[in-house]
């Protein structure tokens, strides 16, 4: 038997998993561990004795058949387990919501919830992006400097040099994949840490966008343009935004039929039908009502549109493709994903070009929500805000964890929190110390369900 601390030799077929020689023992499985993977079945259920079959049967499902009960049973052993999931953030947004009406009734109104909904439309978008790379375990500091620059060369090449929109929209955002290839190629392929090369990238790119601007400093563009509609149009048709709420319900449906047909009929545990059409109603109340909302002001505005289908896209990648279970296993562990033959380097490299890529248009949607692109332009708390919204929203800093729609949950919180104090009249002050209390709070949770989950065996 080989030595477990030799190399891999990739050369060799042999030291490869799944190699040609049937007789030599390998120690690493041909299945990539994928923690917090969608497919990924939850272990800690009882331990079999040797030799014993494994039953097809998940615990989890026999407690699901109980009833009430079951439901209760299962709720207990994953707040044991530390697999909290999103339910504090949830329950932490309903006790905003809850505070901030009871202080001003204004808070929960029509205009005020479709305002919220363009408000973290930019800054939501880039932490769709940073959810990427926080999956590995990695951060990147220049989301900020990235959406700056991008808006500096969407308004210049908009305005200065005639380009049209549509072009100029194109221009940016290959900017921020330029930028993203870039960074994860210093990070993958040179191995400079993740940190030093945004960090250089937060001034350098900072830099670059001054110049763009040249002594101009601002931009306007134009209004009624294709830009200014991003964040200035919305959907007056009532038809049009609970076709939108039926259309993403008919998503969630059929995604999670699909699952379940191909799980039974492979002989997999999955949850029973009568689960999926329960989630399937509470979502479509939630997204009916969302809709009702909105038609009750000028519509459903565009910007929300598109970053719900950045957030609902991003998720059907993670854990629907194999791309994304490539991530989730990276991220779970380098070596054991390299082992398993996945191409770490290449899910490092992609990892940073979405995040920039979206930081880009992040950049793009806060030039049209102010009509303008000037020197602080990504600047201020973007950064911050972002990454607190992907962390805030359940996404661990540990990696192996998380979803893109954490960037939609932490987004309503951070958002919620600023609006209400603006509708009391808070200095800006108390909001950037306790949007700081949340951050930590959510830091420290992760930390505790982590803790949890290695007490019992599910880490």
């Amino acid at each position: 038997m080989t030595d477990p601390r030799e190399p891999v030799d990739p050369r060799d077929p042999d030291d490869r998993p799944g190699g040609l020689d049937p007789d030599k023992p390998r120690d690493v499985p041909n299945v990539p561990v994928t923690p917090g993977g969608p497919e990924q079945p939850e272990p800690g259920g009882a331990e079999l004795p040797p030799g014993a079959a494994v039953s097809q049967v998940d615990p989890r499902l026999l407690m699901r058949q109980e009833g009430f009960a079951g439901y209760w049973t299962e709720f207990k052993r994953r707040v044991r387990g530390g697999e909290l999931g999103s339910l504090p953030v949830i329950c932490g947004l309903i006790v905003i919501w809850i505070v901030f009406q009871s202080l001003n009734d204004r808070f929960l109104s029509a205009q005020n919830l479709s305002n919220l909904s363009i408000q973290i439309a930019s800054t939501g978008l880039i932490a769709v992006g940073i959810v990427w790379v926080l999956l590995l375990g990695e951060i990147d500091l220049s989301i900020g400097s990235v959406s700056g620059v991008s808006a500096a060369v969407l308004a210049v090449l908009n305005i200065n040099h005639g380009w049209s929109d549509g072009a100029a929209i194109v221009a940016a955002v290959g900017v921020g994949v330029g930028i993203g290839l870039i960074q994860g190629f210093f990070f993958a392929k040179i191995g400079v840490p993740a940190f030093v090369v945004t960090l250089a990238g937060l001034i350098g790119w900072q830099g670059l966008q001054l110049y763009i601007l040249g002594s101009q400093g601002t931009i306007n563009l134009r209004y009624n343009s294709t830009i200014h509609k991003l964040t200035s149009y919305y959907f007056e048709y009532v038809a049009v935004g609970y076709g939108i709420a039926g259309a993403c319900v008919l998503v969630y449906a059929v995604s999670r039929y699909l699952q379940y047909n191909r799980r039974t009929k492979a002989g997999l545990p999955t949850i029973p039908i009568q689960d999926i059409a329960f989630r399937t109603a509470v979502l479509a109340v939630i997204a009916f009502a969302v809709a009702y909302v909105l038609n009750q002001w000028y519509g459903t505005p565009l910007a929300l549109v598109i970053f719900l289908a950045f957030v609902i896209v991003g998720d059907l990648i993670l854990r629907r493709t194999a791309y994304g279970r490539k991530m989730y296993a990276v991220g779970g562990g380098v070596e054991a994903a390299r082992r398993a033959g996945i191409s770490v380097a290449l899910i490092r490299i992609s990892a940073f070009v979405i995040c920039s890529t979206m930081a880009a248009i992040g950049g793009i949607f806060a030039a049209s929500r102010i009509v303008s692109a000037g020197q602080s332009t990504g600047s201020g708390d973007v950064l911050t805000n972002a990454i607190a919204a992907a962390v805030i929203g359940g996404t661990s800093l540990f990696g192996g964890r998380g979803s893109t729609y954490s960037a939609l949950l932490g987004m309503l919180v951070i958002g919620s929190i600023s609006s209400g104090m603006d509708l009391q009249s808070v200095n800006s002050s108390v909001k950037l110390m306790i949007t700081g209390a949340v951050l930590l709070a959510a830091v420290v949770l992760d930390s505790v369900s982590r803790r949890s989950q290695k007490a019992s065996g599910r880490a």
